[in-house]
């Protein structure tokens, strides 16, 4: 299943040139979050996690969306790829 997620950091940011990369990829599911990326504690990222299964692919509009913190990104794409789920970015 390919999974896309999508984050902008504020409610006031418009998302929807990563909508349109998602129905690009043909995205069977997607997560948005409207928060910022400083930490992985925001609703859509922590629904995502728990969804993907192996065999899944997660896939980002920019390796940035997945978080601010290098450590954080770093350690979600392990966690991924432990699970058996890929990691994309789109750009």
């Amino acid at each position: 299943m390919k999974v896309f997620y999508i984050r902008v950091s504020t409610v006031n940011q418009n998302e929807a040139r990563q909508v349109e990369q998602a129905k690009e990829v043909n995205a069977d599911k997607v997560f948005i979050d409207k928060a910022s990326g400083k930490n992985t504690d925001r609703k859509a990222f922590k629904e995502m996690m728990n969804f993907v299964r192996e065999g899944d692919e997660v896939i980002v509009s920019d390796i940035s969306r997945l978080g601010r913190n290098t450590k954080d990104v770093l350690t979600t794409i392990e966690e991924l790829n432990s699970r058996g789920v890929a990691f994309r970015s789109y750009d």
